[in-house]
């Protein structure tokens, strides 16, 4: 019996492995559709609207597959604890907590040197099975206030006084909290996510709200207030506070990075992706690969 088991479960797991298999640019382009995973409930990236997908980057891999006259086909990605995990399940090994659906290409993926070349403990590359390309948009970390509470912010330091709402376990969580030896972590409110955090400043329990210039940006756009407004100030001591967003692919597959790389750029230079951007209230800068 015990035999019989490890038999099936062998044949089980060669099936999985069949299933989840890359597929060639050339067989994506005779199945005529292109998959694409992002983000799920990642407002103004990729969300549902009354059961419509929406989002910069539901609108732009729509255009991708367009150029490439294919059909999208959106896989919707809960995200993991890590970007590792959901490039393993979703580009080079699925998940069977995802029945076995890889994605032909991976929206809002750092393009970062330094995380492609990160290596594990044995000094191998952590990401070996993936390429990163195409850079698309350049985000950075952002700071909305309400000047109804709040004249001005020139600096993070008026947090000491005003409290400020971030989004649990985020990376404005831990620099607000341990900044300055810690003197703001007392009226640094968290909440759930960057949605809540603008109600709560709506509601007059914080006066600001940090997070990503786009999930602000979205947020300012959908409250339609001219007291809202965004503020220019720096962050000591925080690191990296700006990075190039791009795509990804399984690194058998770099006919079709190169294919939609073409189609990118001339997006770009002719205003295409701008305007995806506009249509969400969203600031824009192109990435300097293309200046």
């Amino acid at each position: 019996m015990r035999l019989l088991a490890v038999l099936i479960s062998a044949v089980l797991l060669c099936c999985q492995v069949a299933q989840a298999q890359v597929r060639t640019y050339d067989q994506m382009i005779a199945a005529g559709e292109l998959k694409v995973a992002v983000y799920k409930d990642f407002a103004p990236y990729s969300f549902e609207d009354a059961g419509q997908p929406r989002g910069v980057d539901v609108d732009l891999a729509q255009a991708l597959a367009t150029a490439l006259g294919v059909k999208l086909k959106l896989i919707w990605a809960p995200a993991g604890e890590k970007l590792d995990d959901d490039l393993r399940d979703y580009i080079w090994r699925a998940s069977q907590l995802h029945d076995q659906q890889l994605a032909d290409l991976m929206m809002r993926v750092p393009y970062d040197r330094d995380y492609s070349q990160k290596r594990n403990e044995l000094g191998e590359l952590e990401n070996d099975h993936v390429v990163m390309f195409g850079p698309y948009q350049n985000e950075q970390w952002q700071v909305a206030y309400d000047r109804r509470r709040l004249h001005s912010v020139g600096s993070v330091a008026v947090f000491e006084q005003h409290p400020i709402g971030v989004e649990v376990d985020s990376v404005p969580s831990f620099y607000l909290t341990s900044v300055f030896n810690g003197m703001l972590a007392a009226k640094t409110h968290h909440y759930p996510g960057v949605p809540q955090a603008f109600a709560a400043m709506k509601a007059g329990e914080v006066d600001a709200v940090m997070a990503m210039r786009g999930e602000v940006d979205w947020q300012v756009h959908e409250a339609h207030d001219p007291q809202v407004a965004l503020a220019q100030n720096a962050y000591p001591n925080m690191g990296k506070q700006r990075w190039e967003i791009g795509m990804a692919v399984h690194e058998s597959n770099r006919q079709l990075s190169y294919a939609l790389e073409e189609a990118l750029e001339a997006m770009i230079r002719e205003g295409s992706v701008q305007a995806i951007y506009a249509r969400y209230g969203l600031q824009y800068e192109v990435p300097e690969m293309y200046q």
